[in-house]
């Protein structure tokens, strides 16, 4: 691959610096995304957000709500499936007070707005300008990527790659407007991509690479800051320890894989701007 030298050349200046974790920049704060319009699946609960987004959607509603803002679904489009709370109204024994309880969860067909015509709605403005215009979105449209946003929860990740969407495809779902996990999860779609990444769930090598591989990125385009190589390093130190491995190490064993994902990234994006002349 023609930019596999440059991924290399970063990734061994951001080592270099992991030698001296004491020296390294404190761990950018996360800018968290707050979809705040008055779409109703900002409502929804993180699960079912997270599943929208990943779905390729930024707006998705069951076929009466779409209804009642004068859309349909098309003919021919699949819904896919989230959950729904079942409610029952009962009466408190000591107070006589009558409350709605949720005794269950129920699964709820809904589609997303591309599967759906009708009168226009109008959109997010700000963060889907921001979406739109990310280092190598033309990339991750160029593999079939949808891009989305979704609302997170305390304590769950910053941001998901999903290897499949309806059977094919993929996606890739932010909860925070860093640079840093949009970076992260394209190391992890080039990773796919190359047939390389075949761990199963969160595990240190994968995460490893799309880590130390989403800082070499930034670093390669001259977004320094953004490579947030605070965060990088707490980040691979975690994973590390868990494994029982030693954190430079740990980027030594990936390192050949997380320069080929890198070179892919640099390599798609040059052919695109060279067919785009």
């Amino acid at each position: 691959m023609k930019f596999y030298g440059k991924a290399e050349s970063a990734a061994n200046v951001i080592l270099d610096a992991f030698k001296h974790p004491d020296q390294l920049p404190a761990a950018l704060a996360p800018i968290f995304i707050e979809r705040n319009d008055d779409i109703p699946c900002r409502k929804w609960s993180w699960n079912n957000q997270l599943i929208t987004a990943l779905m390729g959607h930024s707006d998705a509603r069951g076929f009466r709500q779409w209804q009642s803002v004068n859309r349909h679904a098309r003919k021919g489009e699949k819904s896919f499936t989230i959950l729904s709370p079942v409610t029952k109204k009962i009466t408190d024994p000591k107070t006589g007070e009558e409350k709605i309880a949720v005794i269950g969860f129920k699964g709820t067909a809904v589609f997303g707005y591309s599967q759906t015509d009708g009168e226009p709605l109008e959109g997010e403005g700000e963060l889907d300008n921001w979406l739109q215009n990310l280092p190598f979105r033309d990339v991750a449209d160029s593999w079939g990527l949808s891009v989305e946003a979704f609302t997170r929860q305390q304590g769950k990740a910053y941001g998901w790659f999903s290897h499949t969407v309806n059977g094919d495809g993929r996606a890739i779902a932010l909860g925070v407007e860093n640079l840093s996990t949009w970076a992260h999860e394209m190391i992890h779609a080039a990773d796919c991509r190359l047939g390389t990444l075949t761990e199963k769930g969160q595990h240190w090598k994968s995460e490893t690479v799309a880590e130390l591989g989403g800082a070499v990125l930034l670093k390669v385009l001259g977004y320094d800051l953004e490579a947030d190589l605070g965060g990088c390093w707490d980040y691979i130190q975690h994973y590390a320890r868990d494994a029982e491995i030693e954190p430079i190490a740990a980027c030594q064993k990936v390192l050949k894989r997380m320069c080929d994902a890198v070179a892919l990234i640099l390599d798609t994006a040059e052919e695109l701007a060279a067919a785009a002349v």
